[in-house]
């Protein structure tokens, strides 16, 4: 995806200028995350008065990519740089390890059980150990799944036995 035209505020812009404009792109699924922290900028890239950031999706075919291009597309034309080009990048596959440790915290402050650390398959594996998710709210290891999917297809529905909350659990993959 290709938009705008013309050049940047000046010519000493960096990736990292870019990188820290595109914190104000929030993910349109959890509010509180910017799509920096939650890992989905892999790259940006100034070149020849134009601007290239390279995005990957939480999951292939996640319905926020849509947003979030058009936000990093219309946050960076705002911010007065163009030509703005989105490219999506497939692998690696996003995980959830690229999430920064604040984006986890964050998570929990909004009522979403954050992932732990992604576990590596082998070829003889057939399913992942299941590891009790701890209440956001409340801290307690006593919780059950309720839905292998939440509101979204990267979350997970659960229930507190301590607290008495359901909540949703951010899955790693």
């Amino acid at each position: 995806m290709v938009a705008g035209a013309g050049t940047g505020p000046g010519t000493t812009t960096t990736a990292r200028d870019v990188v820290d404009i595109l914190r104000q792109v929030k993910d349109p699924e959890v509010p509180v995350l910017d799509i920096v922290e939650m890992g989905i900028v892999r790259r940006a890239v100034v070149e020849e008065g134009r601007i290239i950031v390279d995005v990957t999706p939480t999951y292939s075919g996640c319905p926020a990519m849509k947003v979030i291009e058009e936000g990093i597309t219309s946050t960076l034309l705002e911010q007065g740089f163009g030509p703005v080009e989105v490219r999506t990048v497939l692998h690696p596959p996003w995980t959830t390890d690229w999430m920064t440790d604040d984006a986890r915290e964050k998570l929990r402050e909004y009522g979403i059980a954050p992932p732990g650390p992604v576990e590596q398959f082998t070829p003889i594996q057939f399913s992942r150990t299941v590891r009790a998710v701890s209440c956001p709210f409340c801290g307690s290891g006593d919780t059950e799944t309720r839905s292998t999917f939440g509101s979204t297809a990267c979350k997970s529905m659960h229930y507190c036995n301590a607290c008495h909350q359901p909540f949703e659990h951010f899955k790693p993959h």
